[in-house]
């Protein structure tokens, strides 16, 4: 577990100020509705500009590649604008570690629930891997994720703490999956 980081970041984060939180909770109600619309709008707009800009992709590959980049650099800055934002959850349960470790075990039973479900003929593979982030173990730390994710079967996968917990499910291996064996030959 501490191969990936520093086993002092794996800790709770420290409790922040309830009046800092407020202003923030505040901002959020003010700038979230905006971010809510101004994501869809950039989106349509880089759509319409690359229908244009498809046809300079069509002869240069690199305009191609760079202007998907591009585009992805745009969505994303949007979408971290909001990073900042404190929903009403966070702004009661701050410095409340009893649910921020209900909440890790529910959302690692989630993942666990839907990793283990048997595979469906013609059906996609349950998820193998997952993140879980920052905001759901918070008040707790990453080192209560790691161990009741390893307790339900998960291992851990290179991560940053400070953003993300990445898991990978050990038991998907199955055996349908593996290379079929030579049983003839053996003998």
């Amino acid at each position: 577990m501490d191969t990936y980081e520093d086993p002092a970041a794996w800790g709770p984060e420290p409790v922040r100020p309830r009046w800092s939180l407020a202003l923030r909770f505040v901002a959020t109600l003010l700038v979230a509705p905006l971010l809510c619309v101004l994501w869809p709008a950039a989106a349509v707009v880089l759509f319409v500009v690359g229908l244009f800009a498809d046809g300079i992709a069509a002869v240069s590959e690199g305009f191609g590649r760079g202007y998907v980049k591009f585009t992805g650099d745009v969505l994303d800055g949007i979408v971290r604008l909001g990073s900042w934002c404190v929903t009403w959850p966070e702004l009661r349960h701050e410095g409340d570690a009893a649910y921020y470790r209900a909440r890790v075990d529910k959302v690692v039973g989630n993942w666990t629930e839907r990793a283990s479900a048997p595979r469906e003929r013609k059906k996609a593979r349950p998820p193998v891997e997952c993140e879980i982030p920052r905001r759901v173990y918070r008040g707790v730390g990453g080192r209560y994720v790691a161990e009741v994710a390893l307790a339900q079967g998960w291992e851990l996968r290179p991560t940053d703490v400070r953003k993300e917990v990445r898991l990978w499910w050990s038991a998907a291996s199955h055996p349908q999956d593996a290379p079929p064996t030579d049983t003839a030959r053996d003998s």
